[in-house]
This record gives C-alpha cells, structure tokens and sequence, in this order.
C-alpha cells in the first residue's frame, strides 16, 4: 500500500538531514550553524508551501495522523487538577470518551472528549474513538453535573463516527445520540467544543452542541466519512479524495459556510510534529471563548445557542428555467 503521508515526505527529508548535521557538529567539534540555519530555514519554506496547497483529502489524512494529539493529551497539558468520571449508570463505562473536572488557566470546567487510543490496546478498548450509547450517557451526564454546579463544559471532538455495530443499536445507539443533541441546547452551562481531529457524523455531534464551534486547521467536521459517501454515492471507496472535496469538510470551507467560529492555527508541519504548541494554541482559544461566554446570562446563552444552529444548513432555491 502507499503511503498516505508521503505529502510530508520533503519535511521528514529535511528534518533527517537537521538530525545528521547535529550529530555530525557534536561528534567533531565543528561549528555548523550556517548549514543549521539554512536547512531550518528551507524547512521552514517547505512547511508553508506544501500547508499552503494542501487538498481536502491530505487534511483529512492529517486530522488521522496517528502521532497528533488526542483528548488524554490535551488533559495531561493544559488541565490542571484533572479528577476523571467515568461510567453511565446503566450498563458500562465506554473508554472511547473520557469525562473529568479539570483546571484550564483558573477556570474550573468539565472536559469531555473522544479518545482513539494510542497503542494497539489502548485503541481496542477505546473501539478506535467510536463511541457506544453508554458512552453518549456518560458524557450528557457529567454535563448535567457540570450544569448543577454551574461550571462550563469543554467538549474535544476527535472520531469517524459513532459505533455502528449490532450491540450499540441493542443498547440505543441512536436515541442516546438523539438524546444528547436536544439536551445540549437545554444545558444553562457554557459550552466550547473544539475538533481537534476527526469530527464524523452524529459521533461527533454527540457531543458537540456548542456556544462556540472551533476547529484546528488540519481536522475535518462531516455529516460523514469521505470514504463512507463515495461508498454510498458512487458504490465506489476510491473515490474518497473526490467526495472529500465535494463535502465541504476542511476548516477554510466550514468558517466561509458560517458553521465554524474560529479556525486554530497549526504550528508548522502539524499538530503532529509540535504538539505541544497545537496544545497551546488550543488552550489559548479555550480561554478565550470560556472568559467571553462566562458573563452571558442563562436566557441570552439558550437563545444563542439555538439562533447558531438554526441558521446552519441555509440554502436558496433557484428558480426553475
């Protein structure tokens, strides 16, 4: 099989070289900090040429990316005093999502996020982000939690959809889905969600009524899949990197439809290769939008909230010819 990041193939050349001339510069004592600053240099260049151009599928591969950050990460980078909560009272506790009371720069919030999982393990017992009913409970739960003690919620948003399997339908996949989205307009908390990678489908919108919608820049925001629609529309998975384009689903198309509110800005080469800056710039914003919601009273939030999705979808008919 090909490589589906072979895009990135000029950045990994370049930062191998970086690599070798530090080792070079170590081991003999010579002073390489002309060669150093041009390879950093034409890295640099590469970066924005190859981000600048990127197609709707390449984003797509990228918000995958197996080295970009997920909700434990964020948790452990920019949540102080993170008290995880787990189960639904019903039947299990679901490892796709993960639910805790937490710290973002002084402002106490309940975090709720998908997690894919990062070892073979881990992504078994996460089912890969897809989350069950019982993990749609859990999270409408805590958020009722976060409601009664008047904290807001922080909800990351990271899945190709909700689990589609014969047990989740059993259990009420999608009435816990359906649920959680007429819920979420009723909760009088501030609610910020972020897509910090994939965001498929009522998977997705599980969790993702918000008073603020942001994406970071190499995430994608679908009623589904690329290689779902292709299946369905032309009976055909190949082609994925056309329906990709067709949906509309990268960050630049989302904000000129009006569905997203801000776009977060990647550091160069990806939320994977600098995560730690992505994590920052995710925190920033979070900030942001959590101070600016904070002083809204109960009625104007409510109003808001259900005026921001109502105007979503808005389309004019042409007359007939």
């Amino acid at each position: 099989m090909s490589d589906p990041f072979n895009f990135l193939d000029p950045l990994v050349g370049l930062e191998k070289k970086i690599t070798e001339l530090e080792r070079l510069g170590e081991e003999s004592g010579l002073d390489m900090t002309s060669e150093m600053a041009s390879l950093h240099a034409k890295l640099e260049h590469e970066s924005r040429r190859i981000f600048t151009s990127l197609d709707p599928w390449q984003r797509v591969m990228l918000s995958r990316h197996p080295s970009r950050p997920q909700t434990s990460d964020y948790i452990d980078h920019i949540v102080d005093d993170f008290v995880p909560l787990a189960g639904d009272r019903a039947f299990a506790d679901d490892g796709a999502i993960i639910c805790g009371l937490g710290t973002i720069d002084g402002i106490r919030c309940m975090v709720v996020g998908h997690q894919k999982g990062k070892d073979v393990y881990e992504r078994s017992r996460c089912n890969f982000g897809c989350a069950h009913p019982e993990g749609y409970r859990k999270a409408i739960l805590k958020m009722r939690l976060a409601e009664k003690f008047g904290l807001p919620i922080v909800s990351l948003i990271n899945t190709p959809g909700a689990y589609p399997g014969i047990e989740a339908e059993e259990r009420g996949q999608s009435l816990a889905i359906a649920e959680n989205i007429r819920d979420m307009f009723m909760i009088t908390s501030p609610i910020v969600a972020v897509v910090i990678g994939e965001g498929g489908s009522g998977g997705a919108l599980g969790i993702g009524v918000a008073d603020r919608l942001l994406m970071l820049e190499n995430s994608y925001y679908s009623v589904i899949s690329p290689e779902g629609c292709a299946a369905i529309l032309w009976k055909d998975g190949n082609k994925r990197e056309e329906a990709a384009e067709k949906l509309q689903i990268t960050s630049v198309a989302l904000t000129r439809l009006g569905i997203i509110d801000e776009v977060i800005e990647e550091p160069a080469g990806g939320a994977h290769r600098q995560p730690e800056l992505a994590m920052a710039g995710v925190k920033a914003a979070l900030v942001k939008h959590l101070q600016d919601l904070q002083g809204q009273d109960r009625e104007g939030l409510l109003e808001g909230r259900y005026e921001k999705y109502r105007v979503m979808g808005e389309c004019a008919e042409a007359a007939a010819s």
